[in-house]
């Protein structure tokens, strides 16, 4: 898979179009889905144009809502429709379900008539049941048949489905009668009815039936598709394996989040992460840039610190070589410990409402790697140094310094996540200006006391 990623990049800096069709043409479906959701949008789109028309279509529906939406937007108001009125009815209720209502209204007008009555009657049940989830591409026939009558139907149509394996069975009025395979129905009598050879108990679900309670329903059965009915018990769609499977994944991983009480935060760093990563320049800057001017005016006041000990440096030149130290140790503990906050967050591993018992491991943690850290480069910047006072000094100084580190970078993200304001930009900043005033405050105030005799 990272040879073929590679082998894309090459072509795509090159913008060897024709090397990179070829390239396309011959990779696996799979590779292609994973290569479209890792692409930047722009480049999503020159691949996704160089596919096959009806290939294209194939990975487009299998695609994340996200990719999918950015490929929208990248197509031309003519490739736009087209690529809807293409889609399975289902497929195509799931992805307008994503867009501003002007937006939705106008694809949905450019659809034929049969498509935009596909696509209404799906759009007119409630949001997360069967009806909503189903697809109307589905095979029946009629009880009076015979099974060569039967079979005659079904090839007419078969191109259009979603769907031939299984066979739905109804009567005039549209009643769901019964249910038999394509495999028994090509092995039956041809002359024989079809109300003969059906299977007339139906397992089957209802339109308002909860989506998630359909599909476990599904998975238990281990059906290839299940029939949805109105009140009247008149088939008006299925429920397929493959839509179940994205329905149990969905619901399975909403369910993790409600139990961790992470649900709004899923959501709210979904939207965050997709405003840093994909919006205009100008969203971008109202999240970031305050934060870099925070850091901005933190390494002015670390100057300030440097410029007050000035003797000290002028004094005893070695002072500085530490200085670089002291700042990176606790800039990287303090990093290491606002990821780790932000992902056990996510993942629901750090309660809040147990906030100060996760602090309190923490800033033991930063201590314990302070020490050995501190330990380690005091006795380093003795022995270099000549100077054991130094020595204690870079020591004391470091371990200070990332313990602190450590600790705010539990502290700040879990003040700002309190705030509502957006964590992955704003700790680091924070935390990093604060670090580098204490840390270097700390280290001069000790190197004036314990090599006060030098100066």
């Amino acid at each position: 898979m990272e040879k073929f990623k590679n082998t894309v990049w090459t072509h795509l800096e090159k913008r060897d179009m024709e090397g990179l069709k070829q390239t396309l043409s011959g990779a696996g479906d799979l590779d292609l889905i994973n290569l479209l959701h890792d692409l930047p949008a722009d480049e999503k789109a020159v691949v996704f144009r160089l596919l096959s028309k009806d290939r294209a279509l194939d990975i487009f529906e299998e695609l994340d809502p996200n990719s999918q939406q950015q490929l929208i937007s990248s197509f031309s108001e003519e490739r736009v429709i087209e690529v809807f009125a293409e889609m399975a009815p289902d497929d195509r209720v799931r992805l307008l379900d994503e867009f501003p209502a002007k937006v939705t209204k106008k694809i949905i007008g450019s659809l034929n008539q049969e498509e935009r009555q596909a696509t209404a009657l799906l759009m007119g049940y409630e949001e997360e049941t069967a009806g909503r989830l189903m697809t109307p591409e589905y095979v029946t026939v009629k009880k009076e048949q015979t099974v060569k009558e039967a079979l005659e139907a079904i090839r007419l149509t078969a191109a259009e489905k979603e769907t031939i394996y299984i066979v739905y069975v109804t009567d005039a009025k549209r009643m769901l009668e019964g249910v038999l395979s394509l495999r028994e129905l090509v092995i039956a009598d041809p002359e024989a009815r079809i109300e003969t050879v059906m299977h007339k108990r139906v397992a089957k679900v209802s339109t308002d039936t909860d989506q998630e309670e359909a599909a476990r329903m599904l998975q238990t059965l281990d059906f290839l598709a299940l029939p949805v009915v109105d009140k009247e018990n008149r088939i008006v769609g299925i429920l397929t394996f493959d839509d179940a499977m994205d329905i149990i994944e969905e619901e399975t991983t909403e369910d993790i989040f409600d139990k961790a009480g992470l649900a709004d935060l899923n959501d709210r760093e979904s939207n965050r992460s997709e405003r840093l990563v994909n919006g205009s320049i100008m969203q971008i800057w109202k999240v970031r840039l305050p934060f870099l001017v925070i850091t901005m005016v933190g390494g002015l006041l670390a100057g300030v610190v440097i410029d007050s000990f000035e003797e000290a440096l002028e004094a005893i030149a070695a002072v500085a070589i530490f200085i670089p130290v002291i700042m990176d140790m606790g800039g990287n503990a303090g990093t290491q410990s606002s990821t780790i906050f932000a992902r056990g967050l996510i993942l629901g591993h750090v309660d809040t409402n147990r906030f100060m018992k996760h602090l309190g491991k923490e800033t033991l943690v930063g201590l314990s790697m302070g020490a050995l850290v501190g330990l380690v480069t005091g006795i380093i910047a003795s022995v270099w140094q000549g100077i054991p006072e130094l020595g204690i000094a870079v020591g004391v100084a470091l371990a200070v310094t990332m313990t602190l580190a450590t600790a705010l970078g539990f502290f700040i993200p879990y003040i700002l996540f309190k705030l509502g304001i957006d964590q992955a930009a704003g700790a680091d900043p924070i935390i990093t200006t604060i670090k580098d005033i204490s840390g270097l405050v700390i280290y001069f105030i000790l190197v004036t006391q314990l090599l006060g005799y030098l100066m």
